[in-house]
């Protein structure tokens, strides 16, 4: 637990704007690694890393390579190429196991009780020997499903790395765990724009991720990272609640339902509202939930229908989707089209009329 302290120590202590920042180093495989354009829409959650952090605080190298194991990565030198960068104060995320576990390649292949611990207290000893933070990382969880289950593709390997962060008082980030949650909460078609499911280049790849996805894993990573280091949060440039503690819906309210509503469903013909002239189509939005304490409505002027001259009599805003239209507030007119938000206090009179030959849409939105 000293050793640990110790580690995490040295990560407190942030730079200041004047010193050169921190380095993040990356060690692992392809679920990490970064790929150009050419791979598109192919991306490693080590790519998206810096995209969450300050790169005048932690500045990210990402040395993960696909097909790598902990083995293979040493065999081929990448190890002792971090180790010769590595300085007192960087972190080495250690991320293997996807490829250490096929039996059928020695050139690859660790077993999970011997060779691959001891090959991931290699890279942690690197990190030590540099005065930098080793932080182990479980390997993250694939999308494979089978008969509506999703699988543990990695069971005795992720068993392993928590033993050894354990046993040497190493940071740990636990991936698969977190990861497992984020994908049975998104369940498995949705978990799929996140992998590599792309019909038009007949990929259908439950352990590569989308841009997507690569985004979403770094998300996981840097949550339980912030966690043991709280100190890293003022470098954080994206918002990191994205971990998921509890199984889908559970929190939920079973009287206040959660769910979709199509507007097919609650479309309403009506003319103009307060004396305006033509056709309209309401859509009011849950409207039977009378415990919100706001009110959701979309209003179609099709040509010609506009909503009359009316006082309020309360706090609404008017969002323009689509089409032009003529709004008159309190005696001045404005012309208003898509993208404009128009926001009408009580005590206020105001019109909107419709204009030209597209549909005027809007959302509307005021205290119930």
């Amino acid at each position: 637990m000293l050793r640990l302290l110790l580690s995490l120590s040295l990560l407190m202590a942030a730079p200041s704007a004047l010193c050169a920042p921190h380095r993040v180093f990356i060690a692992g495989d392809s679920t990490a690694a970064a790929y150009g354009p050419e791979r598109a829409p192919q991306a490693g959650w080590g790519q998206a890393l810096q995209s969450y952090l300050d790169p005048a605080v932690w500045e990210v190298r990402n040395h993960a390579k696909g097909g790598r194991s902990t083995r293979s990565f040493i065999d081929e030198k990448r190890l002792d190429a971090i180790a010769a960068e590595l300085q007192r104060g960087d972190v080495l995320l250690i991320q293997f196991g996807h490829n250490d576990a096929k039996v059928e390649d020695p050139t690859r292949y660790t077993d999970p009780a011997t060779a691959y611990p001891q090959f991931l207290m290699r890279y942690v000893q690197v990190a030590r020997d540099k005065g930098a933070t080793p932080v182990l990382i479980t390997p993250v969880a694939r999308l494979l499903y089978d008969f509506g289950s999703l699988l543990d593709t990695h069971g005795v390997y992720t068993q392993a790395v928590k033993q050894l962060a354990a046993r040497e008082q190493v940071a740990l980030i636990d991936l698969n765990g977190s990861s497992t949650r984020w994908i049975r909460a998104l369940g498995e078609q949705g978990a799929k724009p996140y992998f590599l499911f792309v019909p038009e280049q007949n990929k259908a790849d439950g352990t590569h991720f989308s841009v997507a996805g690569a985004n979403a894993v770094a998300c996981l990573v840097m949550r339980d990272w912030v966690a043991f280091q709280p100190t890293m949060t003022p470098a954080l440039k994206r918002d990191i609640d994205c971990d998921v503690r509890q199984p889908a819906g559970q929190g939920a309210d079973p009287a206040k339902p959660s769910r979709v509503v199509h507007e097919r469903d609650i479309a309403i013909t009506q003319p103009g509202p307060h004396g305006g002239p033509g056709p309209t189509t309401a859509y009011p939005f849950f409207a039977d939930d009378t415990d919100l304490p706001f009110v959701l409505r979309k209003r179609v002027l099709h040509k010609g229908a506009g909503i009359g001259l009316h006082p309020q009599h309360k706090d609404e805003i008017y969002y323009i989707v689509s089409g032009q239209g003529s709004y008159v507030l309190d005696g001045r007119q404005y012309d208003v089209a898509a993208g404009d938000a128009l926001l009408t206090r009580v005590g206020s009179l105001h019109a909107l009329q419709q204009v030209g030959e597209q549909d005027l849409v809007v959302l509307l939105a005021y205290p119930r």
